[in-house]
């Protein structure tokens, strides 16, 4: 008799974690995030970035509610950086961190716990490693690696946005992230598990189109409306009557959802620490062969990086449409 032939088993979704500063495009990577079939949403960890800690839980909170997530748990995370002051980012994500859109309180709440606890607590009880996705500065990162290191164990990734290859946004040489807690993003570097930068180089390419922007604010879906609007306050500074939108942190949501979209390079990279004007900057070390500091003082002992230095632009605007709009 004919045997029945077996379908192939659809794969399982990555379990992930966010650690955010929500933000207009920390909002964006919710989004895709919740509504992504090949993402399962484990838990968000809230940090000082682009607003204060609070106003980071309160967004967190109100884009999970549009999102129509499921009980996914909240935890606030550090105030500040482990040394800088803080340092936020309202000029561009708006006096609420959120495009100052009016969107009414969350009736959600966090839990009981901090962000450690919680990040510990969840990666530890996975039944498969988690790919961890910061998309803020590192501080809640840097604090669960120094205080709980036995967490890396079940850590499968840690797929970043932040840092750059060629030109800062916070100063000529530094990304925001990096640049907002330094010591962190070098402590976020050094964990010991695989990791991928996706920093401004590819950050700042992935653009939806207007038209795209325009029909997702029309939607009658809370959350599809909600990316519409995020992206509508995000078009790039460009003189173009019709802009569009950034995807910016939601493209390392991507990067864990379809990696074969960003084209990556195995690199040494550090962060420069000191006082002046290169502090906060990623050193990525691109050259073929060692140079004269390696032959006259010995190698340099730097963590290799899969750092994105490009980007299909298209696969991602399209993964992100289809996901949000869930079609």
């Amino acid at each position: 008799m004919p045997t029945e032939q077996q379908q192939p088993s659809q794969p399982q979704p990555v379990p992930v974690i966010i650690d955010c500063d929500t933000g207009i495009d920390d909002a964006l990577a919710l989004l895709l995030a919740v509504r992504h079939p090949g993402i399962d949403l484990r838990a968000v960890t809230c940090v000082a970035g682009n607003t204060d800690v609070d106003g980071v839980v309160r967004n967190t909170l109100t884009v999970l509610e549009h999102a129509g997530a499921g009980d996914v748990p909240v935890a606030r995370g550090a105030e500040r950086p482990l040394i800088e002051a803080v340092r936020t980012a309202r000029h561009v994500h708006g006096e609420d961190g959120m495009g100052d859109l009016g969107l009414p309180a969350p009736t959600r709440v966090p839990v009981d716990v901090d962000a450690v606890t919680l990040l510990r607590r969840e990666i530890l009880a996975s039944p498969r490693p988690v790919t961890l996705i910061p998309t803020a500065p590192a501080t809640n990162i840097a604090l669960l690696l120094r205080t709980h290191p036995e967490v890396t164990r079940n850590i499968e990734r840690i797929v970043f946005m932040g840092g750059a290859v060629a030109t800062g946004n916070a100063t000529p040489v530094a990304e925001f992230n990096v640049w907002h807690d330094p010591e962190a993003a070098a402590v976020l570097l050094t964990a010991g598990v695989p990791i991928t930068m996706y920093g401004l180089d590819v950050f700042q390419r992935v653009i939806v189109p207007g038209a795209d922007v325009r029909r997702l604010r029309a939607s009658a879906d809370p959350g599809t409306r909600l990316a519409g609007e995020l992206l509508a306050h995000r078009g790039p500074a460009t003189d173009e009557a019709d802009p569009g939108g950034g995807l910016g942190d939601a493209g390392a949501v991507c990067a864990v959802a379809d990696p074969a979209g960003l084209t990556t390079r195995l690199l040494p990279v550090e962060v420069s620490l000191a006082p002046g004007p290169s502090r906060g900057q990623t050193i990525v070390d691109r050259r073929p062969r060692p140079g004269e500091s390696e032959i006259h003082d010995g190698e340099r002992d730097q963590p290799l990086v899969d750092v994105g230095l490009d980007v299909d632009v298209e696969r991602y605007v399209r993964l992100y449409l289809k996901a949000v709009e869930g079609v």
